[in-house]
């Protein structure tokens, strides 16, 4: 019983009891009904066991509005009032909620389930019995606002029956949630103007049912040819390539000039064959997986391979369809694609959105389970992310490999987690291809109007288990046993379309002899000696890029002439005359000009600055992001100017010059793995431009693990994809406790072979500028990461003299400050801000025999340039690599790996850092500073 309006009813009261014949009749009868003497918590009491009262704040057209109503169970949904007390506008506004409760609730009792398994329904109020309406009264005419479209009078069976029609069959729709009427009119209009049907013609029941030959032939192909191989069979949710196809049809008609897709391995080998027109031959060739040489740890296996095609309308219009790549962490895609979407339309400079799509396969469980769902979802509105609107699929097969919905979520559907997003769910049975048909042409429509995700929940199962050698009975007994009962959804709509006329059953047949004849001819042609993998080199905008290893001598000239970077250093900080900042950001200003005239040495900021303008001027386009990233976590960047008194937000590297490239800067969102995979699939499809990532603080990147260890550090390994994203992750130990200290080196050194990643931590603001500039200039892509700075953000000695930008390059070791350092006793090799302590204790301690050398790049290893750098001293000299982080952490075991105990087999080398620990740092900021003492004067022999 809802008693959220009893103060309401009681004021009504209190009129009434004051004067009966003045206070509202519509409730007259009602408390008529009480007697006298009620008390506000008696009232409430009897309302909690009432039957049903007058509507509050109703409406006849069937909009919210708060309704007083009995215990149905208790009553049996009858009233103990006879039906003549109710006004006819007291039945309207009955038969209004109940209208209201069908939209609202219908999907709870549709046949989505093709398994027609009984699902437990909360749904009584949709009996017109809750609502003292009797059978009789089913005959009677009322007003159906918004049925088809227009105010009709209509007879309440009537009425029921369109609703049943429009929300109870095998479409169930959750849609009132949202909190927009026009959208919620938008979408009550078109449903129930058609009752959720779309009138298909018989050529595209043909197409449809050819879809349907399609996938399952492929399927009983598969299994026919390659028995006991993992294929992750799509049977159970065929419906899915019709599905696609229509998508794409209507998006064609809607002008998209490509789409990008993004799924887990079920039913992925049929729409890479399917839909995305890979050559049957070529999935043959990987099943027969002839030459084990080729692929000695490379590649991955087939159904998580990723493809591009052409996709032709009906209306002949051309479409280019792209399959990501995804490793076996299903959901974690989802972002990668979102990136490579908005890149795309970046590219193209698409602001509206139109012209690229993204369609998304999930798994019930997985859309249920991940949290990276969330995190994408999330992002699908914010201005730095958005993509005009994301088509999602659900492949819902009811289960998640054997864990059942209801040990595998808290919510009744697996698309709960989408109603953050305001937009409508449509869940489908799907072997209903018609309700499935309407379904994908009426969310088109809705993402096309709106720019808005929309959700496709299909309803389906898996007839052969989580893959063909899974045993679900173990499990599952009872729903394998309704299954293996179960026709194909092609008999059962072939049947259906027969009965129609659309096509005899021997042009059926026909079709699928026709499929089967060329799979034949496909795998003949696989098992040819000759034949070689159709495998997609990188082209378009990639031609020139290369990957593998370093190259060697590749050294571009970074540096500019003091002229250009005084120029830019000074247009990176000018703003409009009245447009008013804070003092300080006044002051930081003034500094930036001091620095640019040559008046003081550069900051860590300002080298950035004159990095990224450079590039930007030189026509490379620039995507900035992470959390605070604008002003900058430490208060160090300013990319954006805010006006005092406004909020008015003005970037002046966006003003550079009318001839710049674009320069985005955004603040992300609380979280990793969702901007960090969207920042890595943006960088796929945009070589040129630097795009990079920054962590609030380094020690948060492994919130986006997976991020790193199944794209980053391995796609060009497993599937040939290059990148050259940059991670910015702020390193350094200062006291500030163990989840603000390490950016946690030894895991990404862990991570690196073949040349596969970059890893930099520079220590002065030209190394930053020059390391910066040679990511872009190189033609060699391969991902950037670089632990950067806090406290020598501001370090009196950690900046950089105009000369050290306008000559030479990135160095990725740098010799000790006098390399002709005599009578050399002690050599240390650090790397960080750890330089500049050790640096300040030889000079307190003049410690003349003691040289520093700082090894800038860890990987790929500079062999060569430390070969070079160490000639200086004498052999035998003893070394000690030098870490402020434990033992086991940092680079110390990376560094014992490569070079053991003895350095280019000329000087004893040993490591000094803090003793192992399960946490990178204290909680007290004394007790590393005590810490921090003690490791220098180890590092000196004084300890």
């Amino acid at each position: 019983m809802n008693t959220l309006s009893l103060a309401y009813v009681a004021g009504l009261y209190d009129e009434f009891l004051a004067d009966p014949e003045t206070s509202d009749p519509a409730w007259r009868p009602f408390f008529e009904s009480l007697g006298n003497g009620q008390t506000l918590e008696s009232l409430e009491e009897f309302l909690k066991n009432a039957p049903i009262a007058p509507r509050l704040n109703g409406t006849s057209n069937g909009e919210p509005g708060v309704l007083l109503t009995g215990n149905a169970s208790a009553t049996n949904g009858k009233s103990s009032r006879p039906i003549a007390h109710l006004s006819t506008s007291q039945l309207q506004d009955r038969v209004a909620q109940l209208i209201r409760e069908y939209r609202e609730r219908g999907h709870l009792l549709a046949r989505l389930d093709p398994l027609g398994i009984p699902r437990v329904s909360y749904a009584t109020e949709m009996a017109p019995e809750f609502y003292d309406i009797s059978k009789e009264m089913l005959e009677e005419s009322f007003a159906a606002p918004g049925q088809a479209g227009r105010q009709e009078s209509l007879k309440l069976k009537d009425i029921l029956k369109r609703l049943e029609n429009t929300y109870c069959r095998s479409i169930g729709v959750q849609f009132t949630h949202i909190d927009d009427f026009a959208i919620r009119h938008w979408l009550q209009q078109r449903m129930e103007r058609s009752e959720n049907r779309l009138a298909l013609d018989k050529e595209t029941q043909v197409r449809i049912l050819a879809r349907l030959i399609d996938a399952i032939t492929f399927e009983e192909y598969l299994r026919k040819k390659f028995q006991g191989a993992k294929t992750f069979s799509l049977e159970g949710a065929e419906s899915l390539i019709p599905l696609l196809h229509l998508a794409l049809e209507k998006a064609g008609s809607q002008d998209i000039k490509e789409c990008v897709l993004a799924m887990a391995h079920r039913g992925r080998l049929n729409v890479l064959a399917n839909i995305l027109g890979k050559r049957a031959k070529n999935i043959f060739w990987e099943f027969e997986d002839p030459n084990p040489e080729a692929h000695r740890g490379r590649g991955d296996v087939r159904y998580h391979l990723g493809y591009s095609g052409n996709w032709r309308t009906s209306e002949g219009k051309n479409m280019h369809l792209s399959l990501c790549f995804n490793p076996s962490h299903l959901e974690f895609v989802n972002p990668v694609a979102l990136g490579r979407v908005r890149s795309k339309q970046d590219r193209i400079h698409d602001e509206n959105r139109h012209q690229v799509m993204t369609i998304m396969i999930h798994g019930d469980a997985a859309f249920a389970g991940e949290g990276v769902v969330q995190e994408t979802l999330n992002m699908s509105r914010l201005n730095g992310y958005e993509v005009g609107g994301t088509l999602h699929v659900i492949i819902n097969n009811q289960i998640g490999f054997t864990t059942p919905p209801e040990q595998g979520r808290s919510s009744r559907y697996a698309t709960d987690v989408a109603k953050l997003l305001q937009v409508p769910i449509f869940h489908v049975n799907g072997e209903d291809p018609e309700a499935v048909a309407h379904v994908v042409n009426l969310a088109m429509e809705f993402r096309h109007f709106f720019h808005r995700d929309v959700v496709i929940d299909m309803y389906c199962y898996r007839r052969w288990g989580h893959n063909e050698a899974d045993e679900p009975r173990y499990t599952q007994p009872v729903m394998y046993q309704i299954i293996n009962r179960r026709e194909t959804v092609r008999d059962s709509y072939q049947r259906q379309v027969l009965k129609l006329g659309g096509i005899t059953e021997e042009e059926a047949d026909k079709i699928a002899e026709d499929r089967r004849t060329k799979l034949e001819q496909e795998l003949e042609a696989a098992r040819k000696e000759d034949f070689h993998e159709d495998r997609q080199a990188l082209q378009g905008y990639w031609n020139g890029y290369v990957g593998d290893h370093e190259p060697k001598d590749d050294d571009p000239d970074t540096s500019l002439s003091r002229e250009r970077i005084c120029d830019l250093l000074t247009r990176s900080v000018e703003k409009p005359e009245k447009f008013k900042v804070l003092p300080k950001l006044e002051r930081f200003i003034k500094q930036r000009l001091e620095m640019a005239n040559g008046k003081r040495p550069l900051d860590w900021a300002a080298g950035e600055a004159a990095a990224l303008c450079s590039l930007l001027m030189e026509g490379h386009p620039i995507r900035l992001t992470g959390q605070d990233t604008g002003r900058g976590t430490f208060t160090h960047r300013h990319a954006e100017f805010h006006h005092a008194d406004t909020g008015i937000i003005y970037v002046p590297m966006q003003n550079l010059s009318p001839e710049q490239a674009p320069f985005t800067v955004i603040n992300s969102p609380l979280c990793e793995t969702g901007t960090l995979g969207f920042e890595y699939g943006y960088s796929l499809d945009y070589p040129e431009a630097l795009v990079a990532w920054e962590a609030q603080f380094g020690d948060f990147w492994n919130a986006a693990q997976v991020i790193v260890d199944q794209f980053i550090t391995s796609a060009e390994d497993k599937w040939n994809r290059l990148s050259g994203l940059v991670m910015l992750l702020p390193h350094g130990f200062e006291g500030q406790g163990p989840e603000h200290s390490s950016a946690r080196i030894e895991r990404l050194l862990l991570l690196t072979a073949e040349d596969n990643i970059q890893i930099l931590y520079p220590t002065t603001p030209a190394q930053y500028y020059h390391c910066l500039r040679r990511q872009v200039i190189r033609r060699w892509r391969k991902p950037l990461i670089i632990f950067t700075p806090k406290s020598l953000l501001r370090h009196p000695k950690a900046v950089s003299e105009m000369e050290d930008l306008t000559e030479g390059h990135f160095q990725r070791i740098i010799p000790d400050e006098n390399p002709e350092r005599k009578n050399v006793k002690r050599l240390l090799l650090c790397m960080g801000k750890l330089y500049y302590e050790l640096l300040d204790y030889r000079e307190e301690n003049n410690r003349d025999d003691v040289a520093i050398v700082r090894m800038e790049q860890l990987y790929p290893l500079p062999i060569d340039s430390l070969t070079e750098v160490l000639s200086a001293y004498a052999d035998e000299t003893p070394t000690y690599w030098v870490q402020e982080e434990p033992s086991n952490m940092g680079a110390s075991q990376f560094i014992k790996v490569k070079y053991g105990n003895r350095l280019l087999d000329r000087f004893p080398l040993e490591h000094i850092s803090r003793p192992e620990s399960a946490s990178p740092s204290t909680g007290s900021a004394r007790t590393h500073k005590l810490e921090q003492q003690e490791l220098v004067e180890r590092a000196f022999g004084d300890r």
